[in-house]
């Protein structure tokens, strides 16, 4: 995490997990900042997101081959979800994509940055294709609320019409997630001083609020927790046009085309609710399938009404009695996302 950005948010009151943690918990209030969530107004910086620059002649074509999802028809201004398998179609990684001109930006946890960088760049060989690390030079920022749209306006920058398209002015980006949710990547000598602009109107809250926001949506983010556990289907990332299945070969192509075609997918993406906390990775099971689990958690956070919330993969047979951690362990409510 870039030393610079982190000192500002430190002043601004932000709490961070730990020393070394990137993890940004709340700025002194969590309860309200979580409230706030719930229908006004917040900004958030997501440090727990990273994002790599893929650039050079191929970049396309090495994407292309490599992804789930269709980059050869990533237009200027369009915005993807996308999903890195093994060779065995387990994600061991998940990207919001978009482009830069020629170049492509990749949003991906920030516990995973590391390791799919140094593991994509043993694929590269002789393609024409730089990969890079912007975590330190570019800043992410989450902007949520009813007042978002104006906000982008007051700051002089362009809101995008349309969910899962983007727009750029003076170096940022602005990726339209859906109808009041924005992400935006800054260049970090610009950061402050829109953050200074936003924070008028926006109430500063932490990564648990942007979580609670992405449960709401609807949307698996792979992190290190959850690393190689799923195919794509289990996590319906082809319900969010994660999956191309007109595409070419790239790792686990089979596997996750004969997973669609067959129809033998028996785990789908659920919501959670639960009265202990949840955390990505927990196992769930389920006293109607003693002999194995029954699902896990994908990510999780505080409630605003009390309890904790969460997205999960969950077989379908045993979702209506699903327990946290064993068979006798807190009861978890658990209702599709895509019935």
């Amino acid at each position: 995490m870039n030393p610079t950005w982190r000192s500002f948010l430190e002043t601004a009151a932000g709490v961070f997990d730990t020393e070394s943690s990137p993890i940004l918990l709340n700025f002194g209030d969590a309860a309200g900042e979580l409230q706030a969530a719930d229908g006004q107004t917040i900004l958030v910086p997501l440090t727990h997101l990273g994002l790599l620059d893929v650039s050079g002649e191929d970049a396309k074509s090495f994407l292309h081959s490599q992804f789930t999802s269709d980059i050869n028809h990533l237009g200027a201004g369009q915005v993807q979800h996308s999903g890195w398998c093994t060779a065995k179609g387990r994600m061991q990684a998940s990207f919001l994509a978009w482009r830069d001109g020629e170049r492509y930006q990749l949003a991906i946890s920030a516990d995973l940055q590391e390791a799919a960088q140094k593991r994509l760049q043993m694929f590269i060989l002789r393609s024409k294709v730089k990969l890079a690390s912007l975590t330190d030079s570019t800043i992410l920022l989450g902007l949520a609320g009813p007042l978002a749209a104006g906000l982008l306006a007051d700051a002089a920058l362009p809101c995008p019409d349309a969910a899962m398209t983007s727009l750029q002015a003076d170096g940022v980006t602005v990726v339209r997630l859906d109808t009041q949710r924005f992400l935006l990547a800054v260049p970090e000598s610009a950061a402050a001083v829109l953050w200074a602009k936003l924070s008028v109107k926006a109430r500063p809250a932490g990564i648990p609020a942007w979580r609670w926001l992405d449960i709401q949506a609807g949307y698996p983010l792979v992190t290190l927790a959850t690393k190689e556990e799923f195919v794509p289907q289990m996590a319906d990332f082809e319900k969010i046009g994660g999956v191309s299945f007109h595409k070419g070969c790239y790792p686990g192509q089979e596997i996750v085309a004969r997973t669609q075609y067959l129809g033998k997918v028996k785990r789908h993406l659920y919501r959670l609710s639960s009265p202990v906390a949840l955390s990505a990775g927990d196992v769930l099971h389920s006293p109607d399938n003693p002999d194995q689990s029954c699902g896990m958690v994908m990510t999780a956070a505080p409630s605003p009404t009390g309890g904790y919330e969460g997205l999960g993969v969950v077989q379908s047979n045993y979702a209506g009695n699903v327990r946290l951690g064993a068979l006798t362990g807190p009861e978890v409510k658990a209702v599709a996302v895509n019935p």
